[in-house]
């Protein structure tokens, strides 16, 4: 019995080292080949220089220690949860209608195709022109990209809740309130928790182009500033920044959901 425990704790210390060291050689591969890359094409491109990960990551050394990047970061992260606020006050109740009502699904399918499909990007000049410069089209146009997701996910959701709890629930004369808050919102929770996380991945996508609509913070308004300053060096820092933070919100999402299956 005691080869056996010695065993089973080699093998789970193997599996925590697997887990922490595999991310850093794919990290760090990531970062061999970004330098091989700007190396072979310096010669023919001599501002690739400034975009070498050396460079870098002394401006991202430097970067930390400016407030002005912590403001544009609360800024940016404002609008993102704004954003996915309105996306789920939006995307959850027509999600509902799709998965419950076979009439509005085939009502709505055709229309939700089409403006799912066209770019939140394309939207930009009537989101200017209907609601000026400022926050409220870069609201817009977040909220509207994302979603699609949350819809799609939660009637996902509805549409694989056994019909079983359904019928039951019919047969013990529960109300339609009832069956909604007892049976199909917790049943689509989970399903929604995976479109919130796809959410939170399109938002911060669309933000860095979305924030060049005139507003005057966020991580798109120090991009433009670092390109207008020609400091390539912190421009490509704040993209790296923008990865770690991109990042950070894809594992806050993927917290939400281990902790909800934890708690079913």
């Amino acid at each position: 019995m005691a080869w056996r425990a010695a065993g089973s704790a080699k093998n789970s210390l193997r599996r925590k080292a697997f887990q922490v060291l595999a991310p850093l050689f794919g990290l760090a591969l990531f970062f061999a080949a970004w330098h091989i890359t700007i190396a072979l094409i310096r010669d023919d491109t001599p501002m690739a220089g400034y975009f070498a990960p050396i460079a870098a990551l002394k401006a991202a050394a430097n970067l930390a220690a400016n407030e002005a990047i912590w403001i544009h970061t609360v800024d940016s992260l404002r609008r993102v949860f704004v954003a996915l606020f309105f996306a789920l006050v939006i995307g959850m109740p027509i999600g509902l209608l799709l998965g419950v009502s076979r009439l509005f699904e085939q009502s709505a399918n055709l229309l939700f195709q089409f403006l799912r499909m066209v770019s939140p990007l394309s939207w930009m000049p009537v989101a200017v022109i209907a609601l000026g410069v400022g926050d409220a089209p870069v609201y817009f146009l977040l909220a509207f990209a994302a979603s699609w997701s949350i819809i799609l996910n939660t009637a996902a959701g509805v549409k694989a809740i056994d019909p079983k709890w359904l019928r039951l629930a019919k047969s013990l004369s529960a109300t339609k309130t009832e069956v909604l808050l007892r049976i199909i919102i917790p049943a689509i929770v989970d399903h929604t928790l995976i479109g919130v996380r796809l959410a939170i991945g399109i938002i911060w996508i669309v933000l860095v182009p979305a924030e060049m609509l005139g507003v005057q913070a966020g991580l798109g308004y120090f991009i433009l500033d670092c390109r207008d300053r020609m400091d390539y060096a912190e421009l490509t820092a704040a993209i790296l920044w923008i990865g770690v933070l991109g990042a950070i919100l894809d594992f806050f999402a993927r917290f939400l959901r281990r902790q909800w299956h934890r708690r079913s």
